[in-house]
């Protein structure tokens, strides 16, 4: 049974579903600019990777963005502005 994030996940348009998915994908974008876009926090982006993904697939993205500066903006430099303007990702 697909647990709340992921049954929120899919009640959103095809578009910003893939959206999501490719932000995730991204080196560059914070988990933080996910949960500021789509409400999504970063425990809720892993389940929904998790139930998105093959096995595989999950465990090698886990394993890249696990602990991974530039996905967590509180490890990252304070000089780094990316994920925080609102025009970046328009909906």
């Amino acid at each position: 049974m697909p647990k709340a994030a992921v049954k929120r996940f899919r009640r959103l348009p095809d578009d910003e579903q893939s959206r999501i998915i490719e932000m995730a994908w991204e080196d560059r974008t914070p988990f933080e600019a996910i949960e500021n876009l789509f409400g999504l926090a970063e425990p809720d982006v892993i389940e929904v990777m998790r139930h998105q993904l093959k096995p595989t697939s999950f465990r090698l993205w886990r394993k890249r963005v696990t602990g991974r500066a530039t996905k967590h903006t509180a490890l990252r430099s304070p000089d780094v502005l990316r994920g925080y303007c609102p025009t970046q990702y328009k909906r």
